[in-house]
């Protein structure tokens, strides 16, 4: 999935985003705004993964 899919689907995503990430609140939710680069370094931030292990959690999850 490339970054134009994210953000075209976002709304309908952030719900299964916020499943998967408890942690990220709405407000994150709302700065991310269905870029992959803001959903990667907010996981990174809030779970203290590096930037591949996030890299990998979110290719894993759009696929």
């Amino acid at each position: 999935m490339n970054n134009d899919r994210i953000e075209g689907n976002w709304k309908e995503m952030k719900g299964k985003v916020q499943q998967k990430w408890g942690k990220l609140t709405d407000d994150d939710l709302d700065q991310i705004d269905g870029r992959r680069e803001e959903l990667v370094g907010k996981i990174q931030q809030n779970y203290g993964k590096s930037r591949d292990e996030a890299e990998r959690d979110v290719d894993g999850f759009l696929k």
